[in-house]
């Protein structure tokens, strides 16, 4: 009896230095149902950051149930992230809306800031700096990025230009960049130009990571496929988002 209360009183210690070892917890969200190549970056994503809390002492939590987006659910995460979609229902954004409003934090990928006249929700074309989707490329192609802040958090750890692996790269209008409260990161550099062979961007301004100052927030336009995780200096792009996504004060 003795030894089973010392198992038990360990276990529980062991338990509550795990906790007290990870510094904030993350809740991403993530369909099955949409586009295969963005199911494909989900996969990807979740390993890739489940390994990333284990070494930057976060827990990440990842659900497929978008009902999850709901103000007492969302009260123990201090970051959320869209991995593949984005909510549906005007419960699930009113909750996020409520979330982010309240200080809360956010990391997108890709398809999560697709917005078009049939969305219907100004509040988030708003929180993303006014752009909506304009176009894309295809196929999928890599492209060179410029670093347009390097002493940003999110980018100071980069060389520039950046190789990004083949990826489907999105377009806005009008540019988020045109926002005063939108700070972009890093964009497309001119010389990929024009890019695409069946759907082509032939120019314009391309911003591929930014945030809208106003929120705890930042939108990253990687997320098509299985080639997103093949560079090294992307990884570390991707992490470093995660982490200032979750510490912006």
């Amino acid at each position: 009896m003795k030894r089973l209360l010392l198992i038990v009183l360990l276990l529980s210690t062991l338990h509550l230095r795990a906790q007290q070892t990870n510094t904030f917890r993350v809740l991403a969200f993530y369909s099955e149902t949409v586009e295969h190549d963005h199911v494909d970056f989900a996969h990807d994503a979740i390993p890739f950051y489940t390994a990333a809390g284990r070494r930057d002492h976060f827990e990440f939590v990842a659900t497929k149930d978008w009902d999850d987006l709901n103000a007492e659910n969302l009260a123990s995460y201090q970051l959320v992230v869209w991995l593949d979609d984005f909510p549906h229902t005007p419960q699930q954004r009113a909750a996020f809306e409520q979330y982010m409003e309240h200080g809360g934090g956010w990391l997108g990928f890709h398809i999560a800031a697709y917005n078009d006249k049939n969305t219907h929700w100004p509040w988030f074309v708003s929180f993303l700096g006014g752009g909506v989707f304009y176009g894309n490329n295809w196929p999928p192609l890599p492209a060179t990025l410029v670093v347009d802040d390097p002493n940003h958090p999110v980018t100071r750890s980069l060389s520039t230009p950046l190789k990004s692996p083949p990826n489907e790269w999105y377009i806005w209008k009008p540019s988020p960049r045109l926002n005063p409260d939108v700070k972009v990161l890093m964009s497309l550099a001119p010389e990929n130009y024009p890019i695409g062979l069946k759907d082509v961007i032939t120019g314009g301004d391309l911003p591929v990571v930014w945030t809208n100052t106003r929120y705890r927030m930042l939108y990253l336009n990687m997320g098509h496929g299985d080639q997103i995780f093949k560079s090294e200096a992307q990884n570390k792009l991707l992490e470093d988002a995660l982490l200032w996504a979750a510490h912006k004060p």
